[in-house]
């Protein structure tokens, strides 16, 4: 829910929630349109990869709709996967499938990218890679990134933890490392 609303996909019944000065609120359909499709980027646990296209199609999928993309080819290279963009989803592993989405998420350059338990279907070691994908996606791309995740370990990986209980941040903490990733926490 949490990340439906700030990606502008749900409209809260109350309070604020401004992007840049933009009032997400009170923003119309085609306005949150264009939000979403020039400023943010979603992964989800799910994959949601359309399995009769390729890895390069599925990331093309995204390039066709935004003002100023990479290459399908550029987004699968920065997420290590410029081996394998010609292989259907069948063929790919989980984490190489997530990586796959990612790719999808950030070739249109968001400034935001939102990640709902990207690694929660996913074994440690195949995580640990989705994550420094991520990180270096964040990294090279100048991108904010909120993860939310059940995954207290992840937070050593973000610059701000937020954690929530009953709809409400409980508590926050800071990291000594300078990371452009905010964690949430439920």
């Amino acid at each position: 829910t949490l990340l439906n609303t700030l990606g502008g996909l749900d409209v809260p019944t109350s309070g604020a929630l401004t992007y840049r000065g933009r009032d997400l609120m009170t923003a119309v359909e085609d306005e949150l349109t264009t939000f979403r499709r020039n400023e943010v980027g979603f992964v989800f646990q799910s994959y949601n990869l359309i399995p009769s296209l390729t890895a390069r199609e599925n990331v093309a999928l995204t390039t066709e709709i935004a003002q100023d993309p990479m290459t399908p080819e550029e987004a699968l290279e920065l997420v290590e996967l410029d081996e394998r963009m010609d292989f259907f989803p069948s063929q790919l592993s989980g984490g190489q499938q997530q990586r796959v989405a990612i790719a999808r998420a950030i070739a249109k350059r968001p400034r935001v990218l939102f990640c709902d338990e990207p690694t929660g279907a996913l074994d440690v070691r195949t995580g640990v890679t989705v994550l420094e994908a991520i990180e270096r996606v964040s990294r090279e791309l100048g991108a904010l990134v909120v993860i939310i995740t059940h995954n207290a370990v992840l937070g050593e990986m973000a610059d701000r933890v937020m954690h929530f209980a009953s709809g409400r941040i409980s508590a926050v903490e800071r990291n000594r490392r300078r990371c452009p990733v905010s964690l949430l926490e439920w």
